[in-house]
Parts: C-alpha cells; structure tokens; sequence
C-alpha cells in the first residue's frame, strides 16, 4: 500500500487504488502534507478489532483540490474520513448538518457520507481533548482553572470553546494577536456569566498576549497549562511557558505527540505531564463512533499508536 495517494489516483480508471488489495479501502484522512498521520494506524487497529473489512488510507490533497477529491471519495462509496490542516474549514462548508462544536468554530475534523448523499460533520477534537484530561489527571475540565496557549488557531480554537462549553473554573486565553484574542474572548463570555455565582463573565474568562504579566501570572495561577501552539514541532523550539512559572500543582498538557522541551521542563519542576496521544486516540475514537455507531478497541487503537510512536 502507497504511503499516500493523491487526486490522480482517484482518478485514475484504469489503475484503481484498489486493485491487488483483498479489502477495500472505506475510510480515509486528508491533509496537506499527509505523509506524517498516525490516524491509518490507530483506526486500522480500531477496523481489524470490530472485524470491519475495510482499509483506511491517506490522502494528500491541496486546498484546491480538496472539494473534487470529497466527491469522489462520496462517489465511490467510501464510509467518511478524516480531515486535517488545511481542510478543516473547507469541510465544514461541505456539510448539510453539523454538530454544536464544528458550528461555533466553522471546523470539522470527521466527515460522514449518508446512503442519501448528503455529508454530516463533527468536531472531535474537542470532546477528545475532554476525555484525554479526565483519563490523564482523573479530573474534569469543569474543575479546572485553565490556561490555554494558542487558542486562535487550528485545534486550539476547537479546545477554547469545549472549555467554555464545559463551564471550566476560569479560562485564560493566551496567543499572540490581541485582536484575534480579543474576538475569541467575546465570542466565548456568554458561557461565562452564571446568575448563581458572584463571579461575571470578566472574573472567569480572561485573554493575555504571551509573555505579559498578565500572561505570567495566570499561567502561575492555572491548574491546567494546555500548549495548543506549533512550538515542539521541532526539536529545537523553545518551550511556551518560561519554566520559572512552572510548579508541581500545575497539570501540563501539550497536544505534541512527542517529547518536546515543555514537557521535560515541566517534569523537571514537578509538574504532572501528558502529551498529545491520549487526545488523539479519543479524537479517532468518537470519528469511529460516528462511522459506525459502535465503540472502537480504544487499548487496540492506542497500542497501535504506541508503537508507531516508537
């Protein structure tokens, strides 16, 4: 099997993709670049466990290309997919129906192709990030004064509104545009304002530039310290968080897959750490739910990351 295919092999009538294969390709990721997913791991583990024959396989798509490739995966007769960056947009405007979180973000993640040939889309991040922090640190998002790193973009704009959503203690936003973290903050208050408490909206929701006071001291303050941002990508990134403000009662969550420099300075000061797989497994996990309306292997999809990730 290809490492990726492409448009043109969607195309392509007179070699098709599944040709030499005993079980048919049904499900897919799409991305721009794609090589580097770990979903056709964990969610071939989660098919092989439910004894579903089907294969799931990459597809690297250009902006450009992506709603061409959409129908034609819809055409012949694939079960849904997965979307990643750049895509996520674009997916969402594909859909006829949504869910609460891909409406309030204008960002779907999960794709599902109806027999009527309609399209229905889901955000999964979000409620995986959910059930990442309650497996890892066995405690709720609701509970929890959070400081979020990189709210604006990509996922993290997905895991600022399943904070506020899930009414969290206090929610620090935190990224490098003032007027992007401004938006978001008013777009996020309402969730904030409770006739029960005598806290307002401005005591529980707050948004910082990085590397502000303001910033510093609520990253101190937080119980969570989410990095949502690029920076670990690389092996020579800098961590987010200066590490004078780390602590051992803050519970570190870094949506990196790897060991990055965040994660070893927080361990350092004691800190209880997880990185991103956990997310991840979740993620694909209620992909797979909206695929199938049954519960994945969840430990056959982790240890297939797991030893991916090795």
């Amino acid at each position: 099997m290809k490492p990726y295919y492409t448009l043109a092999d969607l195309l392509d009538e007179e070699h098709p993709f599944d040709a030499g294969e005993t079980v048919p390709a049904r499900l897919v990721v799409i991305g721009f670049p794609i090589a580097h997913s770990k979903s056709p791991a964990m969610q071939q583990a989660a098919l092989d466990a439910a004894g579903i024959r089907a294969r799931y396989i990459r597809i690297q798509a250009a902006p450009e290309e992506f709603g061409e490739v959409v129908r034609l995966l819809r055409k012949r007769g694939f079960t849904g997919a997965n979307v990643t960056v750049p895509h996520k947009q674009a997916a969402c405007s594909l859909c006829s129906d949504t869910d609460a979180l891909s409406r309030a973000t204008g960002s779907v993640n999960t794709l599902v192709f109806q027999q009527d040939g309609s399209v229905s889309g889901f955000n999964t991040d979000g409620p995986g990030f959910a059930r990442a922090i309650r497996e890892e640190f066995s405690v709720d998002l609701r509970d929890l004064k959070v400081a979020l790193l990189g709210s604006c973009g990509g996922a993290g704009l997905a895991l600022a509104y399943t904070c506020a959503m899930q009414r969290c203690e206090r929610l620090t936003l935190a990224g490098r545009s003032e007027e992007k973290l401004q938006e978001l903050k008013n777009r996020l208050s309402s969730f904030f304002i409770d006739e029960h408490r005598l806290e307002g909206a401005s005591d529980r929701l707050a948004a910082h530039q990085n590397n502000t006071p303001r910033f510093n001291a609520a990253v101190e303050e937080a119980d969570l310290i989410v990095n949502a941002t690029s920076l670990g990508l690389k092996p020579t990134d800098p961590s987010p968080v200066p590490p004078a403000l780390l602590s051992a009662h803050h519970l570190v969550y870094d949506l990196q897959t790897h060991d990055d420099a965040f994660q070893m300075e927080a361990r350092f000061q004691g800190a209880r750490v997880s990185n991103g797989l956990s997310m991840l497994v979740h993620q694909g996990a209620l992909s797979f739910e909206r695929w199938f309306g049954i519960k994945p292997d969840i430990s056959a999809m982790r240890q297939a990351l797991e030893q991916k990730h090795d």
